[in-house]
């Protein structure tokens, strides 16, 4: 593909951005599962468990995240702050890829950790963030999720930006939770943050539509990588560059681009 100019890219990629960036973009995609919901810590919850799992087949994600909301008695909230360990026990039997039943309860157990004692999920990525960035934030975030005892194992599910992590996931989760798209597919309900503070879910489709249309030069998706894409879309939208992610996620999955 012939290189285009600033202009006509920033054009193409915001037409994309608006062509995948509605409603119908739920129906395939493990943001549905949040969409469930109505109460703020629920969504949140629901949100961070099904972006925690949110790698490899896109059907196993949703089907598996729909089974732990069941666990979970389709409350989240109310069982991550109520629980007891015989609630718990019930979770020894989930499993998705590499995250197991034991990682299942450390979360559930580190959850009302930062609900109780932090503030909530919202408060605490906010305490930590930046001007430009969450990236700090999110490494916080892991500190303050593994403060409590836990198993070691457990931490590879919260990736850590400061080690070179493009923490795909979370950076998800938390586009999903501050971006308020005005087309009913990211929520936008956490007030404390801006859009403008949002890193890219970097992933392989993402990636190779990034390189593809001249927005990365990294070969890696790494931390380094989503530091160069994040000051390249930032070029084209500074209040809102998370947008681009559903032109990019679009082109590589649905179009095959790249």
């Amino acid at each position: 593909m012939k290189k285009l100019l600033k202009a006509e890219l920033k054009d193409f990629l915001d037409t994309k951005a608006t062509e995948y960036n509605n409603p119908k973009f739920i129906e395939s995609d493990p943001i549905q599962i949040p969409h469930n919901f109505s109460k703020k810590e629920d969504i949140e919850i629901s949100g961070f468990l099904t972006a925690t799992i949110a790698w490899g087949n896109r059907k196993s994600i949703i089907n598996n995240a729909k089974r732990l909301m069941e666990w979970l008695d389709n409350a989240p909230y109310d069982f991550v702050i109520n629980h007891t360990n015989a609630d718990l026990d019930k979770l020894q039997h989930f499993v998705h890829r590499t995250f197991n039943g034991d990682d299942c309860m450390q979360f559930i157990k580190s959850l009302q950790h930062i609900y109780i004692n932090h503030k909530g999920l919202e408060t605490l990525f906010a305490e930590h963030a930046e001007t430009n960035s969450l990236q700090h934030a999110i490494s916080k975030f892991k500190t303050t999720f593994f403060e409590i005892d836990h198993l070691k194992r457990t931490e590879k599910h919260v990736s850590d930006p400061l080690k070179n992590s493009a923490a795909k996931r979370i950076n998800m989760f938390l586009r999903w939770m501050v971006r308020n798209d005005n087309a009913g597919v990211d929520f936008g309900i956490w007030q404390q943050l801006s859009p403008s503070q949002l890193s890219c879910p970097l992933d392989v489709h993402s990636g190779n539509v990034a390189r593809a249309l001249g927005l990365l030069k990294r070969k890696q998706n790494d931390g380094k990588a989503l530091a160069e894409l994040d000051k390249s879309l930032r070029k084209l939208n500074t209040k809102d560059p998370v947008k681009y992610d559903f032109a990019l996620f679009g082109l590589g999955v649905f179009e095959d681009f790249g």
